[in-house]
């Protein structure tokens, strides 16, 4: 037996539910047969691709670059016998930041479904328990159908999440303003937009599927992809106003933030303006200098801090009719 290392799981889908798993040279025997297979590789193995040229002899080098690209983004290209489909998961691995977007490639037509990935994807597990209990998809439209929902329902509670988090965070400079949030603001809002980068290129490809005139796609599975682009399309508008109300919050923080240290600055300096008179005379007085008014009369010092008392309350109700303070 050959090393099948690169092959994460392989099933020969039966039609109602069940999937039966695939080991050894089944895999090949299941795939040139016209019998519905999903064969799941790991697109960090070298083997995958030569895998796929060996099996999958009609893949031209378009696809397989495409399936075993590096980098990818969300996308569909269509061609006679299937469809290339590239979608992205949220990462749910564990020490795993969510918006590091895991993507799936496919190879989808009506007789072989094709998957690759570069890291475990929670969704492809929720596709693979669901064969194994027979609640899984039937033929490849629903196979789509299946994967789109999981993908799509993983990602809604990361983003209640993040929308949580701006709502205490608002609340919080509401009450309390302080400097420490712009840290968390400016998080949310750099998540909002990784998240928006994958999550808008997803609602056209499930546009396309939702208008595809592919023969394996069942008008059932349109509706169920109508209500993964109705979710996706909530999704990426929930996203475009996080990223706005981040923003604002942000700006309100820094006003508010603003004001109280304009208030601050306000009250010192009155403060100053009030003892640089003061200053002033103190300073004229403590001259060392012959002909100082008061120098031999022992009421001198009672009467200049007089005179300085004096001349704060003067100051003080010429600023409070100036409406200084």
């Amino acid at each position: 037996m050959t090393d099948q290392s690169h092959i994460i799981n392989a099933y020969h889908i039966k039609g109602d539910g069940y999937g039966r798993l695939l080991q050894g040279d089944d895999i090949a025997k299941v795939i040139r047969d016209d019998a519905l297979a999903w064969v799941h590789l790991d697109a960090n193995n070298p083997q995958s691709r030569r895998w796929l040229e060996r099996e999958i002899t009609y893949l031209d080098k378009i696809i397989l670059d495409a399936l075993l690209a590096e980098e990818t983004r969300p996308r569909i290209m269509e061609f006679d016998k299937g469809a290339l489909l590239i979608l992205r998961g949220v990462n749910l691995n564990e020490n795993s930041s969510p918006e590091d977007m895991i993507s799936i490639r496919l190879w989808i037509d009506e007789h072989r479904i094709i998957s690759l990935q570069k890291r475990p994807l929670r969704a492809v597990k929720g596709l693979k328990e669901a064969l194994e209990q027979g609640k899984g998809p039937k033929d490849s439209g629903d196979f789509i159908s299946d994967l789109t929902a999981k993908l799509f329902e993983k990602m809604e509670p990361i983003f209640s999440d993040l929308d949580e988090r701006l709502d205490d965070i608002e609340e919080k400079i509401i009450d309390e303003p302080d400097i420490t949030e712009r840290a968390e603001l400016t998080l949310i809002r750099k998540q909002a937009i990784i998240f928006r980068r994958y999550i808008a290129p997803q609602r056209d490809v499930m546009m396309y599927l939702r208008a595809s005139e592919l023969s394996w796609i069942r008008p059932a599975d349109k509706r169920q992809m109508q209500e993964s682009l109705d979710r996706v399309t909530r999704y990426t508008e929930d996203l475009d106003a996080i990223r706005e109300r981040s923003q604002i919050v942000k700006d309100e923080l820094a006003n508010i933030l603003s004001d109280k240290m304009n208030k601050n600055m306000y009250v010192l300096s009155v403060i100053a303006a009030i003892f640089l008179p003061l200053g002033f005379f103190t300073g004229l007085m403590g001259i060392n200098i012959g002909g100082m008014p008061g120098v031999e009369s022992d009421d001198a010092f009672w009467l200049f801090s007089g005179v300085l008392a004096l001349l704060v309350l003067f100051q003080v109700v010429l600023f409070k009719k100036l409406k200084w303070f």
